[in-house]
């Protein structure tokens, strides 16, 4: 039944925005609507059309809301008055939603790039993947009332900029958007910025979804497609990414028997069509990358050369800090530490790298490979210390104290 209602939502939301224009007002009366289906459905059957039934009910609550403020309050806290009469049950005529293109304006609208990335991430997860605001503040570490807040204001500055439900003009770059807005909810996701827990499997989860939808509704898209296919092939390693308590465990030394094959060998497919027929872009040399990996039945069986010359593509395709960090290690694993050493120095004065963690563990890590055990351990302690993620914290940690008691002469007697 939950799935079904969140696949849905969309669909629901985007006829009636389409209709009225309002997104806050209009995903008011969806969620009430959700609310009634949930407490009906389960013992009356799901209708025929269940979402001609969705929009008939949300339209019906809109209308009444137009009308009457105190309407409004009463049914937020009324779970009676949330049952629809057999009127409100008969689908309008033009109920039926246009396949596909609600679901993508409704991504392309939360998208808006008046928005901030974190607004449209929050917005995309309220209004197209039907998440509550106290799942999304869960999600994200921060209080209900904080993201509420954040949604509000996102709705606020959308209705200000006058932005309509239509497709915009400059559709393939509020397309590039959609697909970082999901990309940034997948690596949050997937490796969570802050808090107790590596992983919040919920929110990779419902990144899968929405990226599916849009490759259903795009599937010519190469980008869209490549998104899916790095998705997958990354989610697919999750299983073996923790030991006992969270630990984090590296992809040098995860247990591959444990990786999902089902979704790696869906990657696989995906990429190496894409890969064949559509212009090459970013996402999908980042899923070419992950393939490469995800293929190789041992970390040692990793074709290195083939990681290079990829990153080197996508240096040239999209170069940022952190392309070039990973360049680095797989720079290193070619061509020895020296050189991952060297292309690291480049991102020194780099201010996005300034106040992170990531390069001193990527420079620690080189060290190490080198045999500069006291650079290393200090390297890591640094990387420790700067990283707001718990499970990332221990295990940074954990590098420097192994290596810090390697380097302690032997007790006496031994």
């Amino acid at each position: 039944m939950e799935d079904l209602l969140r696949t849905l939502t969309p669909t629901v939301l985007g006829v009636l925005v389409r209709r009225y224009g309002s997104l806050d007002l209009c995903e008011d009366a969806v969620q009430e609507a959700l609310l009634a289906a949930a407490l009906q459905w389960p013992e009356q059957g799901v209708p025929d059309n269940p979402s001609a039934w969705l929009i008939a009910v949300a339209a019906r609550r809109l209308i009444d809301a137009r009308r009457s403020e105190a309407a409004r309050h009463q049914r937020e806290v009324t779970v009676a008055s949330l049952t629809p009469t057999d009127e409100m049950l008969t689908p309008a005529p033009g109920d039926e939603p246009p396949e596909g293109d609600d679901t993508l304006t409704l991504l392309l609208l939360c998208c808006h790039p008046e928005l901030t990335p974190s607004s449209q991430m929050a917005l995309t997860l309220r209004a197209v993947g039907g998440l509550t605001t106290g799942q999304i503040a869960s999600a994200f570490l921060v209080s209900e009332t904080t993201m509420g807040q954040r949604i509000s204001r996102a709705k606020q500055r959308l209705k200000a900029t006058g932005a309509t439900f239509s497709k915009p003009p400059d559709l393939n770059e509020r397309l590039r958007s959609v697909l970082h807005v999901l990309y940034l909810i997948f690596n949050e996701g997937y490796t969570a910025t802050s808090g107790p827990e590596l992983q919040r499997v919920d929110l990779t989860a419902e990144a899968i979804r929405l990226t599916r939808e849009l490759h259903r509704l795009l599937p010519q898209d190469g980008e869209v497609a490549g998104l899916l296919a790095l998705m997958l092939l990354t989610e697919a390693r999750r299983p073996a990414r923790t030991g006992p308590g969270g630990a984090l465990i590296p992809l040098a030394e995860q247990d591959r028997s444990l990786w999902n094959r089902a979704q790696i060998a869906e990657g696989c497919e995906l990429i190496s069509k894409t890969l064949a027929e559509a212009p090459l872009g970013p996402y999908q040399l980042q899923a070419a990358i992950a393939a490469v990996h995800d293929e190789a039945p041992r970390a040692e069986d990793t074709d290195w050369t083939q990681i290079l010359v990829l990153y080197g593509l996508l240096d040239q395709a999209w170069s940022n800090p952190v392309v070039r960090l990973n360049r680095a290690i797989a720079l290193a694993m070619v061509r020895g530490p020296a050189a991952g050493l060297d292309l690291l120095a480049t991102l020194d004065d780099d201010e996005r790298m300034a106040n992170g963690h990531r390069l001193y563990a990527v420079r620690a890590h080189l060290l190490e490979m080198a045999g500069d055990l006291d650079a290393a351990c200090a390297a890591y302690e640094t990387a420790g210390r700067r990283t707001t993620s718990l499970p990332e914290r221990r295990y940074l940690e954990a590098r420097a104290q192994r290596l810090a008691t390697s380097k302690m002469p032997p007790p006496p007697g031994d």
